[in-house]
């Protein structure tokens, strides 16, 4: 289910005056954020955020196609390792 027009897009509002901040300086340094949840605004372009995993941080570079996407989408909690593999020793059984 979506959010309603009404109320607009989900910001973080940290996350957001960490950005502006950031604009303000002159910096380029990543910004380390846990809201996976917050979508993309055009602003976030050109930026650095290092978002939480569930164990350490992904580096995500925002570029303009990401624009309204959501930051845990380009941070994948599961890393799919391989289906069971064929060995010697099952070989050998049959």
């Amino acid at each position: 289910m979506s959010r309603s027009t009404k109320k607009g897009p989900y910001i973080d509002e940290k996350l957001m005056k960490k950005v502006q901040a950031q604009k303000a300086s002159g910096k380029k340094e990543p910004i380390k954020t846990w809201a996976r949840s917050s979508q993309i605004p055009p602003e976030f372009v050109g930026h650095t955020f290092l978002v939480h995993q569930g164990k350490n941080f992904v580096s995500v570079y925002v570029s303009e196609s990401m624009v309204g996407q959501r930051l845990g989408e380009f941070a994948p909690t599961r890393i799919f390792r391989a289906h069971g593999k064929v060995t010697e020793k099952s070989t050998a059984k049959t």
